[in-house]
């Protein structure tokens, strides 16, 4: 409390010539500027200011609590009134415990208010009237992604998930359920909510101040066809979609002076121009029902270093035009939204924090504006922050965590702008849009949603440009109905489900952008052309690219790189035009042309597939224009029945066979050549020469063999290529020592890394012998890693791979992991295919077999398993060159695997044993995260680490490595959640883990 300005002094004291017993007593008789300085005490008063006045204790901060007799306690009407160090306490938690009138202004600085709300009144409180706004928002929990037509949602009245085979979740709920509150209950309200099972919500419910209410019998998202940008979304500077910063849409707003987040209100505090104006300083604001602090009409509040707690209702609640600016402000436990803001009205946010809300952490409704900037939303129930109807919202440097629903909402005709903001572990999507709602995200991360990352419905559009999402259960981005996704220059991992998924009138532009793991890279199943520009997919479980049955797409310059199924396909009736790009190092086929689709394709490079390069389906149809296919393991060009594509200047490299032919296939070919194939059809040359071919005959298929036709005689000559610069290049070549001391670096493990170096001597002396022109002496290659559940089995696999490869032992030496699902089959005569594609894959490298012993059930003598095996061991003989095979699981189980085939006795003649991590061995492994993360254990941290780690149980549970690793990740969550109850933490508090973040032994067990 800082010492009050020189004038007038009125004393209030029980006792003492010239003071005044009561402070309403001081009041009426202080002149305009006075200061009232109050003696300690407790006074039961209502007070009403009518003259500029200050009031401050003359005891310091604290010592005087006025309480309401019944009533307001605090009414203010004048302009510049000061309240500062008091506690003022309501009477009725329901009721204001402080009342700025309308053109009065009040600074409460370093107050206590409890039992009731402050409330700033101004003209035309309640007044706004907008265009129809359409039904009122539903509660948005999220929307999940069935494997069928994307994920559905229901209301009240139609309680039926969308369709789908049910990998992906049933989808969002909207429906009305009570409040929840005694209050709300008491009055017979309602509120929108979710179905049990699904997240929290957020519509209007107990404490609607003004504003349009919801209507309960309309339940759902309105909006007309998009044939522009939704109000208040302009073209931004690079071309996208932007909300216009700082103003306000129609609807019959009045004109607001331009405010900013700094603004301190000095000037309308001492001349209100039209409602009421409230500053609120290092000030704590409790206990109220329905909100803690009202703005509405034209009135005008700043808070600063506020906190705002322990709410029955909403945080603070604005509407009319009121506005809100606020720096430093914290809102936690409320049982409602932490701020709402409806009408016309705005919110400035800056440097503040929601956590714990009951509801939404800010529900911005009709036509208002809110912008937040550098502001944390924490662990609230409903949606982090949920933009509906006409209005507007911008995101800037923010964080929002561990949300009940969705992280980010945008419904109805709403514009959000999102920049810099981090999203993290919402229970639903990252973000929703829905309606017509127009959404920006730029230089956003978001991470490990429960539903998909972003999901776009209804006619939504949303620019999404450096967006990264590492990781996530469902698609990382999702398009349907008739939304539409503009992406560039972003990136998508290792998501459960597809990196894109675009479905029924859904449109996708993606540009520069990369999309790594996931079941499938980018699925198009929408009846819009969609179009992706030079990007990258690469390692996804499946395809790397689907179109859908009967798709348009248009391929530019993609890259598709080491995926376990087809690179490119087009499924039944699709239309893809592909121009440039790779698809390399594929474990099915290059490009696949399904059923009656048709594929247009210039300058593809195809290379390293594990089936064919080009295979098209029967009646399928295109143009391959200058394509090239290098080393595929089936027939580079494969045909189907009644497929009459035609091949201009395209190159077959480095195969078997050239082309392969079905019954009543009808290709032809135009200047098409082979190149160092064994059985060929296309004109067949041993190198490439500086000429180009001349024109020649067109090589058809064979009538009724469908076998390989004889080959033509060679062309004058063929451009000249060096067929190692087709393709993707290679990474630069790993030195034997730096990965020795790669090995050396792991933690722990010290048998298997002098195994491992024993090993790597070992064959060295083989490949010295090798290149003497000696013979190899008798050596197996394959191991077995015998260990628990995060030991590094996994990740010593891989090193081994690359060891070999460095070594010159194996071509590629890349890990391909599998279990017993990769190999077994389902019916008779489905494992060994699929037995043998899994190590096909695995050619070059190392076909690491996690929890082999599956393959032999204990107690199962006729399992499908026991054909895996077999299979296995035939591959392993006809390609003892190639793979290296590594078996790993539970040390007693991994015996049972050996002794079930006698090949693999004779085969797998050593085994490492990964031994459990020790105490201080998890402790280092946690220091390790740490510091790849920017992160330092403290002292005591790593005592109490090592403590707990001694004494957690050693049972099924525990997972060694895994286990460090979680520990880590929640000590950051603690951390995070401890640093932000700090009003100024340095940069040493944001790095420090200390002892108070490590969780507790029962969180582990």
């Amino acid at each position: 409390m800082s010492d009050f300005a020189s004038g007038p002094v009125v004393h209030v004291a029980a006792k003492g010539r010239g003071a005044y017993r009561s402070i309403a007593a001081a009041v009426a008789a202080a002149p305009a500027g006075a200061t009232v300085l109050i003696a300690a005490g407790d006074y039961t008063e209502a007070l009403r200011l009518e003259r500029r006045v200050t009031l401050r204790p003359e005891h310091g901060t604290g010592s005087v609590t006025v309480r309401s007799p019944g009533g307001v306690t605090l009414t203010v009407t004048a302009p510049d009134c000061v309240v500062s160090g008091l506690a003022l306490r309501g009477a009725d938690p329901t009721e204001p415990v402080v009342r700025v009138a309308d053109a009065a202004g009040l600074t409460l600085d370093d107050c206590v208010v409890g039992h009731g709300r402050v409330e700033v009144r101004g003209s035309g409180a309640g007044a706004w009237t907008g265009a129809a706004r359409g039904a009122a928002a539903g509660a948005v929990t999220g929307i999940g992604s069935p494997s069928g037509a994307g994920g559905g949602f229901r209301t009240a009245s139609a309680a039926t998930p969308g369709p789908g085979s049910g990998q992906g979740r049933a989808g969002n709920t909207l429906g009305f359920q009570p409040e929840g509150s005694a209050t709300s209950a008491a009055r017979g309200e309602t509120r929108l909510g979710p179905a049990p099972g699904f997240g929290a919500g957020s519509a209007p419910g107990a404490g609607d101040f003004g504003g349009s209410a919801a209507s309960a019998d309309t339940v759902g998202v309105v909006g007309g066809v998009v044939t522009q940008l939704p109000p208040g979304v302009g073209a931004g500077p690079a071309g996208v979609a932007s909300a216009t910063r700082g103003s306000l849409p129609g609807h019959g707003s009045p004109v607001v002076p331009a405010l900013r987040v700094d603004d301190d209100l000095a000037s309308a505090l001492r001349d209100p121009a039209g409602g009421g104006v409230l500053v609120v300083r290092n000030s704590r604001l409790h206990g109220a029902h329905h909100a803690a602090v009202h703005v509405d009409g034209d009135a005008l509040a700043r808070c600063e270093d506020t906190l705002i707690e322990s709410v029955d209702g909403l945080g603070v609640a604005l509407s009319g035009h009121a506005v809100l600016l606020g720096e430093r402000l914290r809102v936690r436990k409320t049982s409602g939204s932490a701020l709402r803001v409806r009408g016309g009205s705005r919110l400035l946010l800056r440097d503040s924090v929601v956590c714990g809300a009951g509801r939404n952490g800010v529900l911005v409704q009709d036509a208002a504006y809110a912008e937040l900037d550098d502001c944390r939303v924490d662990a609230v129930a409903g949606s982090g922050v949920e933009v509906d109807h006409e209005a507007r919202t911008e995101l800037r440097d923010c964080r929002i965590a561990d949300t009940g629903g969705s992280a980010l909402v945008a419904a109805g005709s709403a514009a959000l702008d999102v920049r810099r903001c981090r999203i993290a572990d919402p229970a639903a999507n990252g973000l929703v849009a829905l309606g017509d709602a127009g959404v920006h995200m730029a230089d956003t991360v978001l991470l490990r949603s429960g539903y998909s990352a972003i999901h776009l419905a209804d006619r939504s559009a949303a620019v999404l440009t450096g967006v990264r999402v590492p990781g996530g259960n469902e698609h990382a981005v999702a398009v349907v109905d008739a939304a539409s996704a503009e992406i560039a220059d972003s990136a998508f991992a290792d998501v459960r489900m597809c990196g894109i998924d675009v479905a029924d009138q859904g449109r996708l532009s993606m540009r520069g952008s990369r999309v790594d793991g996931g079941e499938t890279g980018v699925r198009l199943r929408s009846a819009h052309e969609c179009d992706v520009t030079e990007s990258a997919v690469a390692g996804q479980r499946k395809s790397g690219v689907e179109v859908g049955e009967h798709a348009p797409a248009v391929l530019t310059g993609l890259s598709v790189a080491d995926v376990g199924g087809a690179g490119v396909v087009a499924e039944s009736g699709a239309r893809v035009a592909v121009r440039g790009g790779s698809v390399t190092r594929t474990g099915g086929s290059g490009l696949v042309v399904g059923h009656g689709a048709t594929c247009e394709a210039h300058g593809l490079r195809i290379a390293g597939t594990a089936k064919n390069g080009i295979v098209l389906g029967n009646g399928a149809d295109g143009v391959f224009d200058h394509c090239d296919v290098t080393g595929s393991a089936f027939p580079a060009l494969h045909v189907g029945r009644e497929a009459t594509p035609r091949f201009v200047g395209c190159r077959v490299f480095d195969c078997a066979t050239d082309v392969g032919f079905a019954e009543g296939a009808s290709p032809s070919f135009e200047d098409c050549v082979a190149v160092r194939v064994e059985t060929a059809v296309l004109p067949s040359v041993a190198a490439p020469s500086a000429t180009p071919p001349a024109p020649g005959p067109r090589p058809t298929a064979p009538a009724g063999t469908g076998g390989p036709g004889k080959a033509a005689a060679p062309p004058p000559g063929l451009p000249d290529t060096d067929v190692a610069e087709l393709g993707v290049p290679g990474p630069e070549p790993e030195t034997l020592d730096d990965l020795l001391n790669e090995l050396g670096e792991l933690v722990g493990l010290d048998g298997v890394k002098r195994e491992v170096g024993g090993m790597v001597k070992l064959m060295q002396t083989v490949r010295m012998r090798q290149d003497a022109g000696l013979p190899a002496p008798p050596l197996s290659r394959h191991l077995v890693f015998a260990g628990n559940p995060g030991t590094g089995k996994t990740t010593v696999a891989r090193l081994y791979g690359r060891l070999l490869k460095a070594l010159g032992l194996l071509e590629r030496g890349h890990l391909v992991e599998v279990d017993r699902s990769a190999l077994v089959g389902e019916y008779v005569g489905h494992t060994a295919p699929k037995t043998t594609e899994s190590f096909n894959r695995a050619r070059g490298g190392v076909l690491f077999i996690d929890e082999a012993y599956a393959l032999v059930p204990a107690g199962m003598a006729n399992d499908f398993g026991g054909e895996a095996i077999a299979t296995l061991v035939k591959l392993m003989e006809d390609h003892r060159d190639e793979v290296v095979v590594i078996a790993a699981g539970y040390p007693g189980d991994m015996d049972r695997f050996i002794a079930s085939n006698p090949g693999l006795s004779s085969r797998f003649t050593r085994s490492l044993l990964f031994a459990d991590y020790s105490a201080d061995e998890l402790v280092r492994i946690v220091e390790h995260h740490a510091n790849r993360h920017q992160y330092e254990l403290s002292t005591a941290a790593r005592k109490s680490l090592g403590e707990l780690f001694e004494s957690m149980p050693r049972n099924v549970q525990f997972g060694n490595g895994r286990t460090a690793r979680q520990v880590f990740q929640q000590m950051t969550e603690t951390q995070a959640i401890r640093i932000a109850e700090l009003t100024n933490a340095d940069e040493r508090q944001l790095i420090v883990l200390d002892e108070e973040d490590i969780p507790r032994l029962a969180a582990q067990v």
